[in-house]
């Protein structure tokens, strides 16, 4: 007679996905940390200072997923806040929960509009890096308006970056890759790297180690915020070609896992 499988709580976190093991040990229970932060509404900017009191460098995750690089750059990078947004609730319940499973103070996730809070949120020069991984590239074409890099957001998070400020990129969507190099050059000093990251070799991200599997090429960049004049910024992104390229047929993959 087969061994009946055992209940898995929903809420149980796994350590390994897709064969690569989560970030940083799982600590006693009484080391656990609360790291889910309600970002709230209206136009008033995010309180950094009162998130995580104390004055430090930040970093943003646009489209954080399951929190997999912010665990592991908060565990390397203590003197360092950050911040990740989603829309999908079960990669943000889930961020949270490994995150204060490692006793992490300096990371908070918060669910919603990642492009709406880095375009009305952020107050100018206040972020030290913007990180964007694998935005959706939405290959129906309906829904290109809802692409995560366009001119607008671009700009956005050139003003929220202060000088020297970076903004790293990843994507495994061949279109994605040259729009990317065509606009984000005019903002940023762009640079490719050449192989997977030094700190994370099997993958920062989740879906980085999907595409990995599945032989995909993929594009990590870091750029690096330009010294433009506020108005000359603004004209330069108005001259941007929107982000309506063909992002190539549907195509069926492997279930993510949280």
């Amino acid at each position: 007679m087969p061994r009946p499988r055992r209940h898995r709580p929903r809420d149980a976190a796994r350590d390994t996905v897709h064969g690569v093991r989560f970030p940083g040990p799982v600590l006693a229970r009484e080391r656990w940390t609360r790291t889910r932060v309600a970002l709230g509404g209206g136009g008033a900017p995010f309180d950094w200072g009162g998130t995580f009191g104390r004055a430090a460098p930040r970093v943003l995750d646009l489209g954080c997923g399951n929190g997999r690089y912010l665990v592991a750059s908060a565990l390397a990078r203590p003197t360092h806040d950050h911040l990740g947004i989603d829309l999908v609730p079960p990669a943000i319940r889930l961020a949270s929960l490994r995150a204060g499973q490692r006793g992490l103070t300096n990371v908070r996730f918060g669910w919603g509009d990642a492009s709406a809070f880095v375009c009305g949120r952020v107050a100018p020069a206040t972020l030290d890096e913007v990180h964007l991984y694998h935005p959706q590239p939405y290959r129906d074409a309906a829904h290109a308006a809802r692409r995560q890099l366009t001119p607008a957001i671009l700009l956005s998070i050139w003003r929220g970056l202060g000088p020297g400020g970076l903004f790293v990129f990843q994507t495994d969507n061949a279109a994605y890759q040259r729009y990317a190099r065509r606009v984000v050059p005019e903002l940023f000093e762009w640079a490719e790297l050449e192989g997977p990251w030094p700190d994370a070799p099997e993958g920062r991200t989740l879906r980085e180690i999907v595409a990995r599997d599945q032989g995909l090429s993929i594009l990590r960049a870091v750029a690096v915020r330009r010294d433009l004049d506020p108005a000359e910024a603004a004209r330069r992104a108005a001259a941007l070609p929107a982000p309506d390229f063909d992002a190539g047929p549907p195509r069926r993959g492997r279930r993510i896992e949280y």
